[in-house]
């Protein structure tokens, strides 16, 4: 992860705010969905969001590191889950 005087980047915590923010949009999708089943453009809207949030969680962590557990995420040598923060403790 790139720190300048220990510190995180602002990059950081741009790119982490708006993946948050894409991932916020994913769930109010979700929740419409469930009580919208046939709303055809609203899927669309989620099939896209999902996949943009699935590009801007790869960029993420090819930048920082893993995001995810349970293998949803790779780690490199040697085990990145040690190194932090996590992106739950900014």
């Amino acid at each position: 992860m790139q720190m300048a005087n220990n510190q995180l980047l602002d990059s950081y915590y741009d790119d982490l705010q708006a993946l948050q923010a894409i991932d916020f949009s994913l769930v109010e999708l979700t929740l419409y969905l469930d009580t919208h089943p046939d709303d055809l453009e609203a899927i669309k809207q989620f099939n896209s969001t999902a996949q943009k949030s699935a590009e801007l969680t790869t960029a993420f962590e090819n930048q920082y590191g893993p995001l995810r557990q349970f293998g949803h995420s790779y780690s490199s040598h040697p085990w990145q889950w040690s190194k932090s923060p996590w992106p739950w403790q900014v």
